[in-house]
This record gives structure tokens, C-alpha cells and sequence, in this order.
């Protein structure tokens, strides 16, 4: 199959799927006489088991990790398990951060809704926020 019926298959633009060939993600096809590429099922496949690593929050750059340790013969799965870890960890970390976040600015808008404007200082830019510690 030619770049843009690959493109309309797997949803990714085509000048996405050249990215992927020239980083080493996807595997460079076979070229017609004309030079046009020509892909068969496998880059398919390739492309939803990118998309499918994204969606778990993989890098690139760990994606290719995968994609090389499978290329030697070995089995990813242990070296996948220690990113998925890691990923979580960040993702349980950013959640943690932003549950105080929220916190915070639950507690401003709980000063700022009981908050009288004719007793705003007047050496501050805004009251309200100045409160942020």
C-alpha cells in the first residue's frame, strides 16, 4: 500500500509515518521502480503498536528501546514492565500535585468569593492572590 492509504488506515499523517521511518521507529518499505514507498500489513501493525505505546505515555525514544530489544531476539516484556512502572510513578506524582492544586485554589476561591473588594491593599497587585503561600 502507498503512504496515504496507509495514512488514512492507521489515522497518522503521512509526513508523521516519514518522521517514524527516518527515527528508526518504523521500518523503512520496500520501493517501487518509481520510488514510491510500498507497505505491506506489517507497518499497520507497527503503527498501532506505537499508537498503543503512546496511549500508556511511552516516549518515542522508549519505544524504539522496545522495538530494538525485539529485534535482538529477546522479549520486551520485563524491560516494557520497568517503564510502565516508572510511568506510573510520574503519573501518581503529577495526580498527587495536582490534588493540591485543586486544593489550593479551592481554598482562594473560598477567600475570594467572601472577600470584600473595598479592603483590598492597596500596595498589592491583587489581595486574592497574595494569599498564595
Amino acid at each position: 500500500m502507498k503512504i496515504g492509504e496507509l495514512s488514512e488506515k492507521s489515522h497518522y499523517p503521512a509526513k508523521t509515518i516519514r518522521y517514524y521511518e527516518d527515527i528508526g521507529l518504523l521500518d523503512r518499505p520496500t520501493r517501487d521502480v518509481n520510488g514510491y514507498r510500498n507497505y505491506d500489513n506489517s507497518a499497520l501493525q507497527q503503527l498501532q503498536f506505537i499508537r498503543n505505546s503512546q496511549a500508556a505515555g511511552l516516549k518515542l525514544k522508549e519505544i524504539i528501546q522496545i522495538l530494538d530489544i525485539r529485534k535482538e531476539g529477546q522479549i520486551p516484556c520485563k524491560h516494557v514492565r520497568q517503564l510502565l512502572s516508572r510511568r506510573l510513578e510520574e503519573v501518581t506524582s503529577r495526580l498527587d500535585e495536582l490534588q493540591k492544586a485543586k486544593e489550593d485554589l479551592e481554598r482562594l476561591m473560598a477567600y475570594a468569593d467572601s472577600f470584600d473588594q473595598m479592603s483590598c491593599d492597596e500596595e498589592l497587585v491583587c489581595t486574592i492572590l497574595n494569599r498564595i503561600k
